[in-house]
């Protein structure tokens, strides 16, 4: 269950003029779980507190934001010295102390010695009343686990190896591809959220239980979800945000041409069809991780976001296991992969979040007249546009119009096919989205 973005805390671990580390990130997609390991791997002594499950926790925060005052304070808690050169300091549930949080600003300007990382919920680090330590904190997030974390869990040595060295224009062997689409289609059902994976990792060995226990788990991470909202968004909030979150889903399952479409909002709760009365509702969900939001532009020209509107985007959810279980749809259809447009808005889904979480932090959709590409993206000052192909009909007529338009120096399109590299189209399989763009040299 090794997560990638350990390299990246090391690289923070390192850093001269480091700051206390935020590491943002939707409920149980890991960040406890990842701090402790880098805790254990790389510093002498890990001190970890839990404000969530120990409240009493926060009155040491009350009486005084002094980092020498907290350290020394934390020392009798934990009945142990803290060594502020070697040791790594963990606040863990953040959000549930506003003034822990706000100790960080004291922190990294007396005490920036320490290693010092902060877990917290996106739900209230954002949306509570709390006195956030602008600029002075690094800030990372974490993900579902990606298809490639996916791969490493489940011990996939060799095609992992093959992944990891790939460079533009290398071949994947004809075997090796059709391993990795197999395992693909593991992946839509199970999705990233820890939990899910290490249960179909320890059960894989009978398939059809294994996905039965990872849909049984998935159900109770929905439930999860659902009472968070109704905790921190208040009654009225709560019902119009639920409704919109399991609206995405359900809107998803309508399109007629497989692809996602424009969110609409009549019907998502019963007497309100104007974006501007949803707007809160959906700002909400996507600070909170719960949603991909991607904006519909209506021209190519660079900056995309200057021809995005507010009320023109589509949404997808954060985690593709959990939009096969919201949307009802059994495993064994998903194996398949012949569901009829469904297979097109989930490698839509997959690619959105593979493009989020390879660091591609704007995506764009671009609808012009007829034409629509599902994903915009830009190289080294040119737009570049990204179709998705669910199964082999690879035929982009939309993404050609783009190109010639806005004088793209190719497109990219993903699908069923594998790698196949020519000056005008750059064609990938969809199970490395998270790999986009390969370059010349290995991607890791």
């Amino acid at each position: 269950m090794r997560r990638l973005l350990l390299n990246k805390l090391l690289l923070w671990k390192n850093k001269p003029d480091r700051k206390p580390l935020l590491l943002k990130g939707t409920r149980q997609v890991g960040k406890t779980t990842l701090l402790h390991q880098f805790g254990k791997e790389h510093f002498a002594t890990c001190h970890s507190l839990n404000f969530e499950k120990d409240p009493e926790l926060g009155k040491i925060f009350e009486q005084s934001l002094d980092p020498k005052h907290l350290i020394r304070e934390l020392e009798f808690r934990f009945n142990r010295r803290i060594n502020l050169t070697q040791d790594l300091l963990i606040f863990d549930e953040i959000q549930a102390c506003p003034r822990a949080l706000t100790s960080l600003k004291y922190f990294a300007e007396e005490m920036p010695e320490l290693a010092l990382t902060a877990a917290g919920s996106l739900l209230g680090i954002y949306l509570g009343p709390v006195s956030f330590p602008v600029g002075k904190v690094d800030m990372i997030t974490l993900y579902p686990m990606s298809f490639e974390e996916f791969l490493i869990a489940l011990d996939d040595r060799l095609v992992l190896d093959l992944l990891q060295n790939l460079k533009l224009g290398d071949p994947i062997p004809e075997m090796a591809h059709q391993h990795l689409f197999e395992t693909l289609i593991h992946y839509f059902v199970v999705g990233g959220l820890p939990e899910v994976v290490k249960t179909f990792r320890n059960e894989r060995q009978n398939l059809l239980s294994a996905f039965e226990k990872v849909r049984d788990k998935q159900q109770t991470l929905i439930s999860t979800y659902l009472a968070d909202i109704a905790k921190h968004s208040g009654k009225v909030n709560a019902m119009h945000i639920s409704r919109i979150w399991q609206a995405v889903p359900a809107q998803l399952a309508q399109t007629q041409d497989g692809s996602g479409t424009k969110f609409k909002f009549k019907g998502v709760v019963p007497g309100v069809d104007r974006f501007s009365r949803l707007a809160g509702a959906i700002d909400w969900l996507e600070a909170a991780g719960l949603i991909i939001k991607v904006p519909i532009v209506n021209s190519g020209a660079i900056p995309f976001s200057a021809h995005a509107s507010e009320n023109a985007f589509k949404l997808y959810l954060f985690d593709i296991g959990l939009l096969g279980a919201m949307s009802n749809l059994s495993p064994q259809d998903i194996l398949k992969y012949d569901y009829g447009s469904y297979k097109g808005y989930f490698a839509e889904n997959y690619v959105a979040q593979a493009l989020l979480t390879n660091g591609m932090n704007h995506l764009y959709s671009w609808q012009e007249k007829l034409a629509e590409v599902e994903f915009l993206h830009q190289i080294d000052g040119a737009p570049i546009p990204v179709e998705v192909k669910s199964g082999w009909v690879t035929h982009a007529k939309s993404a050609k119009i783009f190109a010639e338009k806005y004088h793209s120096p190719y497109r990219v399109t993903f699908s069923a096919h594998n790698l196949c590299i020519s000056t005008a189209v750059h064609r990938y399989p969809l199970y490395l989205a998270g790999w986009f763009p390969l370059k010349d040299s290995p991607s890791h």
